[in-house]
Parts: C-alpha cells; sequence; structure tokens
C-alpha cells in the first residue's frame, strides 16, 4: 500500500522533471551543431588574416597562398552533395562524427604543417571534413526540432555562420597575438583540435541518429565529373597567371567544358532512369532556382575575395600587425550583427528586394572603401577604412539571412530540400571561384609587390568586384515575386 502511494505521489514530479532534461539535451544538440558550423566559417575566413606571417614562415608563392585559401571552397564545393547522400544512406550522426574526425585531424595537420605543400593538403582535407559535416548538421537541425525551437536553431546556424565570417580575422589576429606556446599563426588551425575532440565525445549522447528515406544510389561517376569539372577551372586561374599562362592552363580551361557537360549529361540520364542523381536537372526549369544559383554564387565569389585582398592590403601594403588587422576587420561586424537581426523580418516585408537591398548596400560599403584607400594609400590611418566596412558588413547581412528562404520560396515544395543543397553548393563553388579570379586581378595589377602598389591593386580588386554586387542587384529582380510564386 504505501509503495503504491509513493509511486503515485512521485510521478506527477516526474514528468516536469523530464521537461528541463529534454530542454538541456535540445540546447547541447543545437550547440554542437552552431558550433560545427562556426567552426567552418571561422576556418574559411580566418586564414585571410595568417597569410603574411604564413607565407614569411613557409616560404609560400603568391600561388599558394590562393591554394590555401581556395583549397578549403574547393574540396568543401565538390564534396557537399555526395556527403548528403552518404548521411541519407549510413546515417547522418556518423557521418558528422566522420566529418569531424576528418576536420579535426586535418587541423591538426595544418597547425604542424612544415611547408605550404602539406597546409594546402590539410585544408584541401578540412573542406572534405566541412563537406561531410554541413549538410548531416541541416537535417539534424530539421529532423530534430519542431516550431519555434526549429525556428530558433536555424536562425542561431545562420548567425554563426556570420559571425565567424566577419569577426573571424579578429579571432585569428588576436590568436597570433597572444602567440600561445610560440606558435603563432598556427594556433589558428589547432584551436579546433579540442572543440573538435569535445564535439565527438558530447554527440553520440545528445545526438540521435537519422537516414533518409527511400532507397538513393550513390552517383560517384557524376561527383568525379563535377569535382574535375571545378578543378579545371580554378587550378589554371591560380597556377596558370603565377607561371605566365602557359599552354597546359588553356587546356585546363577547354577541357572543363566537356568534364562539366559529361556531369551535366550523367545527371539526366540518372534521372530519366528513375535513379539518384546528384542534382536534378528539373531544378532548372525554376526561375527560382536558376536564378538563385547565380546570384548566390557571384555573391559569395565576391565576398570571400574581398576578404582575401583586403587582408592583404591591409597587412602587406599597410604594415599592420595581424590583431590590428582584425581589429579592422572588425567593424564588417559591427554592421553585420545587428542587420542580420533585422534581416527575416525585411525579408518577409520586402520579398525578394531585401536581396537587391543588401547587395547595393555592400557596393555602397565598397564605394567607402575605395573612397578611403585612394585618400590613404599605404600610409595613411587604417581607422578611415572602418565606416566603409562597417556599411559592407550590413549589406552582407541583407543579404545572406534572407537569401536561401528568399529563392526557395519560390521553388517548388516537391523539389526544396534537393535545392537547398545545390545553394550550398553554389555558394562554395563561388568561394573557391572568387577567390582564384580575383587573384588574378589583384596580383596582375601589383606587380613586382612594391608596398605602394598594395592600394592601386585593392582599388582595382574592390572596383571589379562592386560591379559584381551590383550585378547580383539587378539579377535579384529576376527572382519570381509573390504573385508566380502562388501560381
Amino acid at each position: 500500500m504505501s509503495t503504491d502511494a509513493n509511486t503515485r505521489t512521485a510521478a506527477p514530479d516526474a514528468v516536469p522533471a523530464a521537461e528541463p532534461e529534454a530542454d538541456r539535451h535540445a540546447l547541447i544538440r543545437m550547440l554542437i551543431v552552431v558550433s560545427g558550423m562556426f567552426m567552418i566559417t571561422l576556418d574559411f575566413f580566418v586564414v585571410n588574416v595568417a597569410i603574411p606571417s604564413t607565407r614569411a614562415d613557409l616560404h609560400a608563392s603568391s600561388a599558394a597562398v590562393e591554394f590555401i585559401v581556395s583549397g578549403f571552397s574547393l574540396a568543401y564545393a565538390a564534396c557537399m552533395l555526395t556527403a548528403g547522400r552518404l548521411g541519407d544512406l549510413y546515417g547522418r550522426r556518423r557521418m558528422f562524427a566522420l566529418g569531424m574526425v576528418l576536420f579535426t585531424v586535418a587541423s591538426l595537420g595544418g597547425g604542424l604543417a612544415p611547408d605550404s605543400g602539406v597546409l594546402i593538403a590539410a585544408r584541401v582535407l578540412q573542406g572534405v571534413g566541412a563537406a561531410v559535416m554541413t549538410p548531416q548538421m541541416l537535417a539534424i537541425l530539421n529532423t530534430s526540432f519542431t516550431g519555434p525551437q526549429r525556428v530558433r536553431a536555424f536562425t542561431a546556424f545562420a548567425l554563426s555562420m556570420g559571425i565567424g565570417a566577419t569577426f573571424g580575422q579578429l579571432i585569428g589576429g588576436v590568436l597570433i597575438h597572444l602567440d600561445i606556446g610560440g606558435l603563432g599563426w598556427r594556433t589558428i588551425f589547432l584551436i579546433n583540435v579540442p572543440i573538435g575532440l569535445a564535439s565527438l565525445v558530447l554527440m553520440r549522447r545528445f545526438i540521435p541518429e537519422s537516414h533518409g528515406s527511400g532507397r538513393l544510389g550513390l552517383d560517384l561517376l557524376g561527383s568525379l565529373l563535377g569535382s574535375l569539372g571545378l578543378l579545371a577551372i580554378v587550378f589554371p586561374l591560380v597556377e596558370g597567371r603565377e607561371q605566365g599562362w602557359p599552354a597546359w592552363s588553356w587546356a585546363c580551361l577547354a577541357a572543363s567544358v566537356p568534364l562539366l557537360a559529361g556531369f551535366a549529361v550523367r545527371q539526366h540520364r540518372l534521372e530519366q532512369r528513375d535513379q539518384a542523381p546528384l542534382i536534378s536537372l528539373t531544378l532548372f526549369r525554376e526561375r527560382a532556382f536558376s536564378v538563385g544559383v547565380l546570384i548566390i554564387l557571384g555573391f559569395f565569389a565576391a565576398m570571400a575575395s574581398f576578404m582575401l585582398v583586403l587582408a592583404l592590403y591591409l597587412q602587406d601594403g599597410h604594415g599592420l600587425s595581424p590583431l590590428t588587422t582584425g581589429v579592422v576587420f572588425g567593424a564588417l561586424g559591427i554592421g553585420y550583427v545587428p542587420a542580420a537581426f533585422a534581416a527575416p523580418a525585411l525579408g518577409v516585408r520586402l520579398g525578394k528586394h531585401v536581396l537587391t537591398l543588401g547587395a547595393l548596400v555592400v557596393a555602397v560599403g565598397y564605394g567607402l572603401l575605395l573612397a578611403a584607400v585612394a585618400g590613404i594609400g599605404v600610409d595613411g590611418p587604417s581607422a578611415w577604412v572602418m565606416p566603409g566596412l562597417c556599411v559592407a558588413g550590413m549589406g552582407m547581412a541583407l543579404f545572406i539571412n534572407p537569401v536561401t528562404p528568399t529563392v526557395l520560396a519560390g521553388v517548388s515544395p516537391s523539389h526544396a530540400a534537393a535545392a537547398a543543397g545545390v545553394l550550398s553548393t553554389a555558394q562554395e563553388c563561388g568561394n573557391a571561384l572568387g577567390v582564384s579570379a580575383i587573384g588574378v586581378v589583384f596580383f596582375g595589377v601589383l606587380g613586382d609587390g612594391h608596398s605602394l602598389a598594395y592600394a592601386h591593386a585593392f582599388e582595382w580588386s574592390v572596383a571589379v568586384l562592386a560591379g559584381f554586387t551590383v550585378v547580383v542587384a539587378g539579377l535579384a529582380q529576376l527572382l519570381p515575386g509573390p504573385a508566380a510564386q502562388e501560381s
């Protein structure tokens, strides 16, 4: 009798006790995923502030510098779609863990790299690990959270990307300035090791396993064709300029056409046979998707390459330390964070026009930068560039935060999941191609590398990038409006 009574009185207390535990588990799960995305974004951008010290320490050429930056994105873009299929087939938590292992090992390799070749290899492996992780993280957030929790989780995910991009250089500058253990620039990679190990320990307990529905094939041939096609574009853009555009560089660029055409034919045939292509080509029949790919590719090509040339101008041209460079870069974050909180509401109110607004604000920020650099060259006060950076950061937030939901709003629901994966791939392709292409402009104008030439090279590069963002602003107007989406 007394046992029954005790059980009955204890039972009501057990229900509310379970809810805080479930909330705590959900919070930890979200933190694991968000920290993973923050690490990935940080590691793409943080390397910019370490380029001068890395180049001096490892005696790296300008081509090696571009590969250190773009190798990460190229591997990321090439592996993303394949990685998403692997998660559906073998389990998202399992592939998330595998990606974290690759990323952590690569970070350790980058931090211990004895030369630029090893560092490039580590960066490529980091990109592979990041690609394996990213689609799993998105799927975990989508399947583990519902209602307002899901909205908060995806908002935190997007914010982690923006903060990692805009404050990455400041974080890198602080780490290099602290010179922990005399490791200098190497700490920007080694800091990932304890974070990665902690995430691996926690994810088994707090992240449930999940798989995709249905039978999905793995198109290895398509992945190979797509990866080789991208490499045939990026490699000659980087190495060809360094070697004076030899015949092989033009042959590579020409070879990219049949490789990418072969990739498209392969995807079309798999789709006709009702198999599982990496990209469903029927997506490109939807105007929202086709335009969305173009604007994301163009915007992120301009943004990633801007971060690179700004770091080179401030450190190699202006002679700033990594810490001071990071502080100057922090002006981007000062503009980005408040605009990021305003962007969702503006996206609902303005629809596709918020993307045009964001791109134009970035272009205005670049214009302010050009005026500042024309006035200060490489000798004046570097603080003059900060207002332009703050404005550009605001525009970046107004574009980045709403771009995916705005584009997907015009895509039919049956294609939404596949479209989201391709848009993420387009972003990383833009990062890699932008860094490679703007290197042709920047280092071409720079010539022999005299410090006074850095201002001139930066001005030319930013003028080109401002033009890119204006074109993106115009292309955003080609997205279908609300009436077209409803029909």
